[in-house]
């Protein structure tokens, strides 16, 4: 599928790809407001924390830049790939080169050069990636993670169920073994993130989404 792609291109996609995906975007808008999102809360720079130190409307900005990386990345990387090599490409690699572009874009969100390699969990990233390349996998996802925080209130479950569901999902779409493989990738990632939540889960301590929340 990426015969006609140099590893050359690969990598510079995976780089732009990891460095606009590193662009702090919860940190940022906190300190538009005088906060250092790291110092607060749970000290992630993503959308739950922002909402719980920010409030809903700064979260909601947070939860669509964060998302934009992700959808960004993987628009850009066909396009790269078109105009390097100078001749279409494919679907099947476009798709392909569209979520190592994802892959890229959520490892910087979630290893951020800018802040000593510490960034957010990658849950919006991948949200912005997946609607991007397949819309439905991600619509399967957004109903496990609405139906389990609607029951549960716990945002971390809500997320790791989701990602469990997503290499499930693409496979069901897609068929193709090496793309669901990659997908497998990103949701052990996003699950690797959420471990001191898993933690919390497990020992009854994990904070509830709600007005009487406080982390």
């Amino acid at each position: 599928m990426l015969e006609d792609c140099s590893p050359f291109l690969i990598v510079t996609i995976v780089a732009i790809s990891y460095f606009l995906g590193a662009i702090p975007s919860g940190y940022l808008i906190g300190k538009l407001k005088g906060v250092d999102i790291r110092k607060q809360g749970s000290g992630n720079i993503g959308a739950t924390n922002a909402f719980r130190i920010l409030g809903a409307k700064a979260a909601s900005v947070v939860l669509l830049a964060d998302a934009f990386k992700g959808f960004l990345s993987c628009l850009l990387a066909p396009i790269i790939a078109t105009e390097w090599t100078g001749v279409p490409i494919s679907d099947d690699t476009a798709s392909l080169l569209m979520i190592i572009a994802g892959l890229g874009a959520i490892l910087g969100h979630s290893f951020t050069f800018w802040l000593k390699f510490k960034g957010g969990k990658g849950i919006a990233t991948s949200a912005g990636v997946f609607l991007t390349i397949t819309p439905l996998a991600l619509g399967i996802c957004l109903l496990v993670f609405s139906i389990t925080i609607f029951l549960s209130r716990y945002v971390s479950l809500s997320s790791i169920l989701a990602a469990i569901c997503l290499p499930f999902s693409v496979y069901l779409i897609y068929h193709n073994l090496l793309i669901s493989s990659i997908t497998v990738v990103i949701a052990l990632l996003v699950i690797y993130r959420h471990r001191s939540n898993i933690k919390r889960l497990l020992n009854g301590t994990e904070n509830r989404l709600g007005p009487k929340n406080r982390s």
